[in-house]
């Protein structure tokens, strides 16, 4: 299977964010390969509707999000309120059909990599138990160099591949001050994973063109199994905002 979490250190890192622009360049630039999108657990209103929006997925909704709950809260508390519990097998059926079907499949998590799945399984787990690697997205604010370091030891206590980490700007940061919140040097030496680059922040994230020119900025040989990553860009599909 080809796959790939995107995780990140915790609720509105960037994992969506990280996750449109890898979309983006892959419908711009590889249209000749297939990407399979899957969210599988969502709690309340949020990415897949965004995903639905702004990408022709050609995937229906089981596919895409199999998992849902109605409250904007951790799936385990969402299922509680819902009077239900979670079976994660519609995920992973999904995610098998996905694999099967397409050339790479793309995950988005749920909260950061220690949130809770189930009452008994976090995301580290779930990226263990389904052998997924993966990529951690770190918010460039105040403690961002500690959030970075306990989630590599966790990914590193669950066996996980861990990629790289992504620096993601949520909201414009000086050059300066981003080197006091989040060098990028130092969080590679303390955990010892390469920092893959950085995702500016936008003034418009649902623009597709500047979503895949994020993308393009990152180590994509990293992120990306060959030969879906490029190095002559050429782009093949029109990026413009779908409204």
């Amino acid at each position: 299977m080809s796959g790939l979490l995107i995780t990140a250190t915790d609720t509105d890192a960037g994992k969506t964010l990280l996750t449109c622009a890898l979309i983006a360049y892959w419908q711009r630039y590889c249209h000749a390969y297939r990407l399979g999108v899957l969210k599988p657990l969502q709690s309340g209103p949020g990415d897949r509707e965004l995903y639905q929006r702004l990408f022709d997925l050609e995937q229906p909704n089981a596919l895409l999000n199999p998992i849902y709950y109605d409250a904007p809260l951790a799936p385990p508390i969402a299922a509680r309120l819902a009077q239900q519990s979670i079976d994660l097998t519609p995920a992973w059926q999904a995610y098998c059909t996905l694999s099967r079907e397409r050339d790479w499949v793309l995950v988005e998590g749920v909260g950061g990599l220690g949130s809770p799945v189930t009452e008994e399984l976090t995301m580290a787990d779930l990226a263990a138990d389904w052998r997924l690697p993966v990529v951690l997205v770190v918010a460039v604010r105040l403690g961002a160099i500690a959030q970075a370091v306990a989630n590599v030891a966790l990914a590193r206590q669950q066996g996980l591949q861990l990629r790289g980490i992504v620096l993601n700007y949520r909201q414009p940061v000086p050059s300066d001050a981003a080197d006091q919140l989040a060098p990028a040097s130092l969080i590679a030496s303390l955990t010892q994973v390469p920092v893959l680059g950085t995702l500016p922040y936008l003034d418009d994230a649902d623009d597709l063109g500047s979503l895949a020119q994020a993308a393009k900025g990152l180590s994509l040989e990293r992120i990306m199994p060959q030969p879906f990553w490029v190095k002559d860009l050429t782009p093949t599909r029109s990026t413009s905002t779908r409204s």
